[in-house]
């Protein structure tokens, strides 16, 4: 549940309700329990990013540091997206990772003409 991004060496929390279903050594209540409290963090608003959007606004994010979580605050207009996927690493655990990085991400928001 814990990940390394290999590019920066830091350790982020990788968890997501839709994959993230047991863990390993914990009984399911237990561990259930546990995921639901990580969940509920991850998804506070303090550590969101809210964007009004504009038309021709595109917006990219390192899935490997950041979860997207939509908000359904948008009636009556509708939202679409696409997903692009870069092909790259899977999730691994360096023990000798560094600490989380504190800062607060810097994030680009980009407009197409």
């Amino acid at each position: 549940m814990v990940r390394t991004h290999p590019e920066t060496g830091r350790r982020s929390l990788f968890v997501n309700p839709s994959f993230t279903v047991a863990i390993d050594g914990m009984d399911s209540a237990e561990g259930g329990e546990l995921l639901a409290e990580l969940h509920e963090h991850c998804t506070r608003p303090e550590f969101q990013i809210r964007h009004r959007w504009q038309p021709c606004d595109v917006l990219l994010w390192d899935n490997r540091r950041v979860q997207h979580f939509a908000v359904w605050d948008y009636w009556p207009y509708e939202r679409s997206g696409h997903r692009v996927t870069v092909q790259g690493t899977r999730p691994f655990f360096d023990p000798e990772g560094s600490e989380p990085d504190e800062s607060p991400l810097r994030v680009s928001i980009g407009r197409l003409a």
